[in-house]
């Protein structure tokens, strides 16, 4: 550890975060900080020289996103590299490794799976009436094109309580990833401007961020959700105009927000003039309560997708953009890449228009169904946290076992499964608790044993657990 390393804040103009920053990247660079060494503690390093933990907390955050830090779970902050790498450092999604002397590799609860449904058979269909109708595909995409399509999605989500809206209002994305990108592409100014998110998130909202030059800001959950005096402090602190939420199923957490809860976001983001991103993309099953959006139609950004319904691969979403906002998404989108590719958006509108769509999302709700009744049946006397229609279970985890400890255990007992801290900012709690995902690719009686071998640790924990 780089124990003796002292910097001098005094030498560097500007607030003691970015006085910090600057100090690190001049260590580094100097050879003073070799690569691979390990930072002190945040709140070690905070002590020493007399300021906030948050301070240096957000110093070693921006060198992380810098590609000049990295954060290294349960282990540290480490020096990455004296002259890092342009473009993001981590991949949102890694393929399973092939497991040597096995003939089945791991079984993957990382991410939902959706089942073969008959998928195949359906995309075969429709690219060969496709090709039997002639392609002219030679122009770029454009509003007008784009507009059954648009239409289309509409009627897709008109079981949805998200308040008036039509296809106008519609801007077509690359999926839910590329969506987040495009609304903070679209709602963020300034050098390096705050976003909140919720305390546990899903990581392509924070690496979304990142490449926007934008600071996360986590505000605590309760069971409900974000909390609302919390972020009206969050507000308060740090001058952010942009929060991401899903109060329709919670990610990672599977919790779900009341009505109460969700007027009492839309006051305060009225009151601190916040935009909203409303993820919805793993929601399937029937709303619970009218969406922000339906509360806040002015200011609410709702974003959702196939992936988890339909296709992860097609990578087709949309955003239900703020009440006269959706030509200046749309606008965005084209200047970030034209619009849905031509033969993506004629696919997609054949899977709405020929009822192929609901019928692959309600084959795959039916086996995910199945899938949950099989896992609370041999999980069901421990604490989880659920919901009909939701593709995965938030298990916190009994006494003696650490998320990231069961989560390696598991893994070499052949079952993949997330650890909360996979969710956690780098500076964030994270809960002793895992993310399991229901996986409807896989055999039902690997699954099953899958879920077997998840009981037999949750059983045993260790004797001794590391500190």
């Amino acid at each position: 550890m780089a124990t003796d390393w002292q910097p001098d804040l005094a030498q560097f103009a500007g607030p003691k975060y970015l006085a910090l920053s600057h100090a690190l990247r001049a260590a580094v660079r100097s050879g003073d900080l070799p690569e691979g060494a390990r930072l002190p503690p945040v709140r070690e390093l905070a002590w020493q020289l007399g300021i906030t933990p948050g301070t240096v907390a957000r110093a070693y955050q921006i060198g992380t996103q810098d590609g000049l830090l990295e954060a290294v779970v349960g282990r540290g902050t480490f020096v990455a590299a004296r002259n890092p790498r342009l473009g993001p450092t981590q991949p949102l999604f890694t393929d399973v490794p092939p497991v040597p002397g096995r003939a089945e590799g791991p079984v993957d609860l990382r991410a939902p799976q959706l089942p073969e449904a008959g998928h195949s058979q359906a995309f075969a269909r429709i690219l060969r009436d496709i090709a039997g109708g002639g392609c002219d595909w030679r122009g770029y995409p454009t509003n007008r094109r784009d507009l059954p399509l648009r239409h289309a999605f509409s009627d897709w989500l008109s079981d949805r309580a998200l308040g008036a809206f039509d296809a106008d209002d519609l801007v077509l994305t690359h999926g839910g990833q590329n969506a987040v990108g495009l609304i903070m592409q679209c709602c963020l100014r300034g050098e390096r401007p705050a976003v909140l998110c919720e305390e546990l998130a899903f990581p392509g909202f924070r690496r979304a961020a990142r490449l926007n030059r934008a600071d996360v800001v986590a505000v605590p959950l309760d069971g409900e959700g974000i909390v609302p005096e919390a972020l009206d402090a969050a507000c308060r602190r740090t001058g952010a105009r942009l929060l991401c939420v899903t109060p329709e199923a919670q990610n990672p957490t599977a919790g779900r927000m009341s009505l109460g809860r969700r007027r009492r976001i839309a006051e305060i983001a009225a009151l601190h003039d916040l935009q909203i991103i409303e993820d919805d993309c793993y929601s399937v099953a029937e709303p619970s309560a009218p969406a922000i959006r339906a509360l806040a139609p002015d200011r609410t950004w709702y974003v959702t997708s196939l992936s988890k319904a339909v296709s992860a691969g097609l990578r087709v979403g949309a955003i239900v953009c703020p009440t006269g906002n959706g030509e200046s998404g749309r606008i965005a989108a084209q200047h970030s890449f034209f619009g849905l590719s031509l033969p993506l958006a004629e696919i997609a509108l054949r899977l709405f228009t020929s009822g192929e769509a609901a019928r692959l999302r309600d084959a795959g709700q039916a086996v995910f169904a199945r899938r949950l009744e099989l896992l609370l049946n041999i999980l069901g006397r421990h604490e989880m946290r659920w919901q009909m229609g939701l593709s995965f279970v938030w298990l916190p985890l009994p006494r003696g076992w650490r998320g990231s400890t069961f989560a390696r255990e598991a893994e070499a007992a052949g079952v993949l499964i997330r650890s909360a801290d996979e969710y956690a900012l780098v500076d964030g709690h994270a809960p002793n608790a895992v993310r399991i995902a229901l996986d409807g690719e896989v055999a039902e009686s690997r699954f099953i044993a899958a879920i077997e071998t998840l009981a037999r640790l949750l059983d045993n924990p260790p004797a001794d657990i590391p500190v």
